[in-house]
């Protein structure tokens, strides 16, 4: 069962919502203004800039035509509708709970998302019935997240994006950054981490097939937060893509897979 919401949380069907997850569903933590402050300033500008160029350049094979649809599981953090919908997709957002919607309602851009609260692994979604699935701040975090890419791959007509962080040479920088990950965050959540290959056959038992990826970063999250001359780590990041260090070994990763048939 699901509950729509309208852009001001009034109930548009007074179903409950039911929660498919163990605890608190992430989403809402993802959602809520105690996540978000961990991408104030010049640097969480910059964090969410990068993740924007790489999920649009991921659905760059596919501009959006009229009527183009995505739908932006998991959403409320409203790191990635917007854009999508400045860039002329029709977006629409799911969260666990109507409270999700807070931040896309206080959002100037989000006036034309529609906005659903449902179980993220049970959604009210015909087979196929968006072009593109996207998921953003998630995967790691679902205590099922099997089940998890198997509603992401129903839904979806063409192709699913989503973002993880990965084992990979550098990706011990990244483990053993964490307790720093916590001292500066604070409310830093423990997340899992995967092989690419793990990923790649979950999507395959659904008929979909990696295609693309984009790597973010090369150095720590935590560590561009705790630099203090953040331009020279972002230039560090630069230098990194520019010459295909990211390519190989960035992290987290954004991935794309798309339908076989």
């Amino acid at each position: 069962m699901s509950r729509r919401t309208d852009h001001a949380g009034r109930a548009l069907d007074p179903a409950p919502r039911t929660t498919a997850v163990a605890g608190v569903p992430p989403d809402i933590a993802t959602s809520s203004d105690d996540y978000a402050s961990r991408f104030q300033g010049a640097v969480g500008r910059y964090l969410l800039d990068v993740q924007e160029q790489g999920v649009l350049e991921l659905l760059a094979e596919h501009p959006p035509e009229p009527g183009s649809t995505i739908l932006d599981v998991g959403g409320g953090h409203a790191q990635l509708a917007p854009p999508l919908a400045v860039a002329g997709y029709s977006v629409t957002v799911t969260g666990s709970d109507a409270s999700c919607a807070r931040r896309l309602r206080a959002d100037e851009r989000a006036g034309a998302i529609d906005f659903i609260a449902c179980d993220l692994l049970s959604m009210p979604f015909d087979d196929r019935q968006f072009d593109f699935v996207a998921s953003v701040r998630l995967m790691s975090h679902i205590m099922d997240w099997r089940r998890q890419v198997s509603e992401l791959c129903r839904v979806a007509d063409k192709a699913v994006i989503i973002d993880y962080p990965i084992y990979s040479s550098l990706n011990a920088l990244s483990l053993l950054a964490f307790p720093l990950k916590r001292l500066i965050e604070k409310n830093t959540r423990t997340y899992k981490t995967f092989f690419a290959s793990e990923l790649r056959s979950a999507f395959a038992a659904h008929g979909f097939r990696q295609t693309r990826s984009w790597r973010q970063f090369v150095l720590p999250m935590a560590l561009h937060r705790a630099l203090p001359r953040t331009v020279l780590a972002q230039q560090m990041e630069k230098m990194f893509r520019s010459t295909g260090v990211t390519r190989l070994v960035g992290n987290p990763v954004l991935a794309r897979f798309d339908r076989d048939a």
